[in-house]
């Protein structure tokens, strides 16, 4: 699990400094539909707010998800799983506290531009509910 969560929080945030340095506009990948395209988010998931405490739920939401993968992964995907959240969610928090917010550069057609943690966090999340439904069928079989 520690090196799902070193290799997601390396890319996360090493990308996400590179393009806040290197980029200043949006650069076209695939026309109009695929860019890169610098933009900053105070709030969480598609610019949602927690209000005025939202760093301390945040932080405490990564130390109760950190508390579980602890307790609970034992499987190769799970570890995986659960250190893509969490190397994610670390490059998120990191960059909020440096600059109070996440800088967001993924832009895809009319979709909210985010970043590579985010990628991280959700595909983490995927390889979980998968790892979970294969398990469930493989004892539902025996």
């Amino acid at each position: 699990m520690a090196t799902a969560i070193i290799i997601s929080f390396l890319v996360s945030f090493g990308l996400s400094a590179l393009i806040y340095i290197h980029v200043a506009e949006r650069v076209a990948i695939v026309g109009n539909f695929i860019g890169i395209t610098p933009s900053v988010n105070e709030g969480i998931a598609f610019g949602m707010k927690l209000g005025p405490y939202q760093q301390y739920w945040i932080v405490a939401a990564l130390i109760i998800v950190a508390f579980i993968a602890i307790r609970t992964a034992k499987t190769f995907w799970e570890q995986v799983g659960f250190g893509l959240v969490l190397g994610g969610g670390l490059s998120n928090i990191l960059d909020r506290f440096v600059d109070g917010h996440v800088y967001d550069m993924i832009q895809i057609g009319t979709f909210p531009i985010f970043n590579i943690a985010d990628i991280s966090i959700n595909a983490g999340i995927i390889l979980l509910f998968i790892d979970g439904i294969l398990h469930w069928w493989k004892t539902e079989k025996t």
